[in-house]
């Protein structure tokens, strides 16, 4: 009898499992846009594939420079952000100065301010008619421009800086969390030696929050790769408007198709070289006991400069920008009741629920699904379903928008022929396509917290249910729901704002004549209409903050821990 009972197991483990193939169904779904984006580029020429004649006319024309560019942006970009972020960590981690208990928060805050509103700022600050010049002006008298000379305001520098304020949290927060990880030890026996503050800071401090940093750094430049509004409001040319030109404007789609796998090739490239340095650099605790390192007071003209520090980036990339943009807000009252602001939020609101309620529960299906199967497939599948967050919305754009037009084709010519109905193009003509997109683009997200909540349920609840007679699914609803709730509500509204926030998926993907509050406020800022941009931007910024205001809570919780 048990032999029966055993080999009846083992031919139901051998059969069908639904929670398997589906697992494997959503990690073919979320991989296939980056799959057609490599196999467009690389076809033989056609209607599919890009072609040597389209490769080799890139490379003798505009392909060099969107390639330089970009390459300096990543590098300009990540070598800020790790200079500010570090810095900003070390102090906040190892002092303690006037205002460091609410700096340490603010530090977080332009977080919820994307780089192009942060671009449409500054330009509008520094511009010919903007407050600084004027000033300078009025000041010493100048007439026009011809009298002084003032930085170029829409340049690669100006790029590097917006993305610098906006992206820098992403290192702070990681070397911060590495930097109080890290054992009061060390720290004592480099001062027991004589080392000074700065000494200790490169010799002990800054080797240990290393992978941190490169983490964050990475993070950073693909982020930086990913951007499309900011460089196209300062003209600079990088790979990511080089897809938008050659598609939209040159009208080739195979182009587009053949820099996207540049700049896929190109993220791909930093994070094996991330998770080569990490590698190399692996640090243990050498014991149970962990003490932290003490913070030392900082008084004096020394705890001012340390304030003043920290302020810097929190003006740059949060006060500034978002000072700009509420001025224009609040003397342009008309703008907030316009029906066109109306409609872009309610598109925002249902395409980013929609589409961040699928996330999630596709997550949850496929990593319940893998926990459930025996098989090695789909557990190998599940870590590389992370790689849509890696890649750029323009890339993903790519990939799903030509594979998808031509199923929209195929599905209406087939209901024609057997219906004699015209059912037009249901898939890329309604908003279809922009839930895709940022369901593949945001997995990564909802998956990672999918796990983290799953791992934390002890494996003898759902075992002490199924000997009572419930089956997966109702283990699922009877036991993980009820435990993994609150990981999952935080990762429904961290793709949410995700997904307002972002801006090339949604230019290439969106239906004709559909705007969200991203397009909006990118389209009226390309017409110099920042008044009738800026209430789309505070609706961007205003949820945005709601989300640095749980990461915040969240890791207050998680330091209290």
């Amino acid at each position: 009898m048990v032999a029966v009972s055993s080999s009846t197991r083992a031919a139901r483990a051998r059969g069908f499992s639904p929670w398997s193939a589906g697992a494997v169904v959503i990690a073919g779904v979320v991989l296939a846009p980056i799959i057609a984006v490599i196999w467009i580029a690389l076809a033989p020429g056609g209607t599919a594939g890009a072609g040597p004649s389209v490769w080799g006319h890139l490379w003798a024309t505009t392909m060099p420079r969107y390639l330089r560019t970009t390459v300096a942006l990543m590098f300009g970009v990540g070598l800020l952000t790790a200079m500010v972020g570090t810095g900003a960590a070390w102090l906040i981690a190892r002092y303690r100065f006037p205002g460091a208990r609410w700096i340490e928060w603010a530090l977080l805050m332009p977080l919820a301010v994307p780089a192009y509103v942060g671009a449409y700022a500054l330009v509008d600050f520094l511009e010919y008619a903007g407050p600084v010049q004027t000033f300078l002006r009025g000041v010493f008298g100048w007439q026009t421009a011809r009298d002084y000379w003032f930085p170029e305001i829409r340049s690669l520098g100006a790029a590097i800086l917006v993305l610098s304020a906006a992206l820098y949290p992403y290192v702070y927060l990681l070397t911060r969390a590495a930097l109080r990880e890290q054992s009061g030890g060390g720290e004592e026996v480099a001062m027991s030696l004589g080392v000074g503050p700065l000494a200790r800071f490169w010799r002990v401090g800054l080797p240990l929050a290393r992978p941190a940093i490169a983490a964050g750094v990475a993070i950073v430049m693909m982020e930086s790769v990913n951007d499309f509004g900011t460089v196209d409001y300062f003209a600079v040319q990088t790979l990511t408007t080089g897809i938008f030109t050659t598609w939209l404007e040159a009208n080739s789609a195979a182009g587009a198709a053949q820099i996207a796998g540049v700049v896929l090739a190109l993220v791909v490239a930093l994070v094996l070289v991330e998770k080569a340095s990490r590698r190399r650099s692996r640090f243990y605790m050498l014991s149970s006991r962990h003490r932290p390192v003490l913070k030392r007071d900082l008084t004096g003209a020394a705890g001012a400069l340390a304030t003043a520090l920290c302020l810097v980036p929190i003006l740059m990339g949060f006060v500034l920008p978002a000072g700009v943009i509420l001025h224009h807000a609040l003397h342009a009252l008309d703008a907030w009741v316009d029906p066109g602001l109306l409609l872009a939020l309610w598109h925002t609101v249902t395409v980013g629920g929609i589409a961040a309620l699928v996330t999630v529960l596709a997550a949850v299906f496929l990593v319940y699904g893998v926990r459930l199967s025996g098989r090695s497939l789909p557990r190998r599948l599940m870590p590389v379903t992370t790689i849509g967050y890696a890649a750029p919305g323009a890339v993903l754009g790519v990939g799903i928008l030509i594979p998808l037009a031509r199923l929209d084709h195929w599905l209406a010519d087939g209901v024609e022929a057997l219906s004699g109905v015209d059912i037009g193009l249901v898939l890329t003509g309604s908003a279809f396509a922009l839930v895709l997109a940022y369901s593949v683009r945001f997995f990564a997200i909802a998956q990672g917290a999918a796990d983290a909540g799953f791992g934390r349920v002890s494996p003898s609840l759902p075992m002490a249910a199924r000997s009572l007679g419930r089956n997966r699914a109702g283990v699922l609803r009877a036991v993980y729901a009820p435990l993994v709730r609150g990981t999952l509500a935080s990762a429904l509204l961290l793709v949410f704002v995700d997904c307002v926030k972002e801006l090339p998926a949604t230019l290439l993907l969106r239906p004709f004549n559909y705007d969200t509050l991203a397009t909006r406020v990118h389209e009226q800022a390309s017409l110099e209409q920042l008044s009738r941009a800026a209430p789309g931007a505070v609706l961007i910024m205003l949820v945005g903050l709601v989300a640095v205001a749980f990461l915040a809570r969240a890791n207050q919780e998680t330091n209290s821990a």
